[in-house]
């Protein structure tokens, strides 16, 4: 007969290790910092991947306006200095409600971000569990938030990328046609790398470089060297790479994410009573983090809460600052990465 499993009771959060003394706690790389984002963010390093999980325009907690009109004066100051620091490679995790977001997306598109997709987290009907009173809201229940993906719209000479390669192949006094020799295909390069429509296509690295070869090599001298973000030297594949956000999509995973609220062992409690109200789950800040960036790579989690998110970074390898106001959330999200 077989001997019956052990289960090894989980240990009590409070009790795993001695309290941290100061405001910031190291692991791994990942970084927790006690204190207002904005007042360091001049001292983290560029991030790869920003990870909002902010003010919802609910009044949910101390400072989070009562209403969505409030919400673009309280992200300013964020959106500002995350513009400043981010580069071409960085992606933009935004949460919200539908509205929220809304609201937001001018401050954002303002500021160099650029929309990519909507995502929607379907937290099933358990989130309701028929507790929504309908004859008084006068509306369905909802169990949905929103994550939206932006990326940081790079500029060279404060041209887009689509703009800025068309100059250039202009400069060389070249006709568009011989892109496609340039490339090797038949039509692609001139209808894909060159267009002036909506349906421009990013030119994958050995393609651009050998853009540049056949400009460099049969364009007019005088306007050497071309497709140049200096005017001295030109960029290589691996160069012109880092000019947009890394994306890795796996099989399988859309812009629907059915996932259920937090519950079990993940759910951080005190007896019954659930310590964070909106404690995402660290499943799908795993697909957002391994789908933006790659191993030793920066996150920020600027709004972190229970940092969820410098959990996800620390499983993953991934380098991490997430900052904290409320000094009962820092000191749990301190214990959680501390019992990773």
């Amino acid at each position: 007969m077989a001997k019956p499993s052990v289960v090894t009771p989980r240990p009590r959060l409070d009790s795993l290790f001695e309290e941290p003394q100061g405001e910031t706690f190291t692991r791994n790389g990942v970084t927790l910092y006690l204190g207002d984002a904005s007042r360091l963010y001049h001292e983290w390093p560029s991030p790869v991947v920003i990870v909002s999980d902010g003010a919802y325009g609910l009044g949910l907690f101390p400072g989070d306006p009562p209403t969505p009109e409030g919400l673009v004066s309280w992200y300013r100051p964020h959106v500002e200095a995350w513009s400043e620091r981010a580069t071409a490679e960085t992606t933009l995790w935004f949460w919200n409600t539908e509205l929220g977001w809304a609201t937001v997306h001018p401050l954002l598109s303002e500021c160099g971000w650029r929309y990519v997709r909507c995502h929607v987290w379907d937290k099933g009907i358990t989130h309701v569990a028929g507790n929504s009173n309908t004859e008084r809201l006068r509306q369905f229940p909802c169990v949905t938030e929103v994550c939206v993906q932006y990326v940081k719209e790079p500029l060279v000479d404060g041209l887009t990328l689509k703009d800025w390669l068309r100059r250039e192949w202009v400069r060389t006094g070249l006709p568009f046609s011989l892109t496609n020799k340039a490339c090797g295909v038949r039509n692609a390069a001139t209808r894909k790398y060159f267009t002036k429509d909506h349906l421009w296509y990013f030119p994958p690295p050995e393609m651009f470089e050998r853009i540049v070869a056949f400009a460099n090599t049969r364009g007019k001298a005088s306007g050497r060297p071309y497709f140049s973000f200096d005017g001295q030297g030109v960029p290589t594949a691996a160069e012109w790479a880092r000019m947009r956000a890394k994306f890795h999509c796996k099989l399988g995973i859309t812009n629907v994410w059915r996932e259920p609220p937090v519950d079990g062992a993940e759910r951080l409690k005190d007896g019954t009573k659930s310590l964070h109200l909106n404690q995402k789950p660290l499943k799908l800040m795993d697909v957002l983090i391994q789908a933006s960036s790659d191993e030793g790579d920066v996150v920020w989690e600027p709004f972190g809460g229970l940092c969820t998110a410098a959990l996800a970074a620390h499983k993953l390898h991934r380098r991490c600052m997430a900052a904290e106001v409320d000094e009962e959330f820092y000191r749990l999200a301190v214990r959680r990465l501390h019992c990773a």
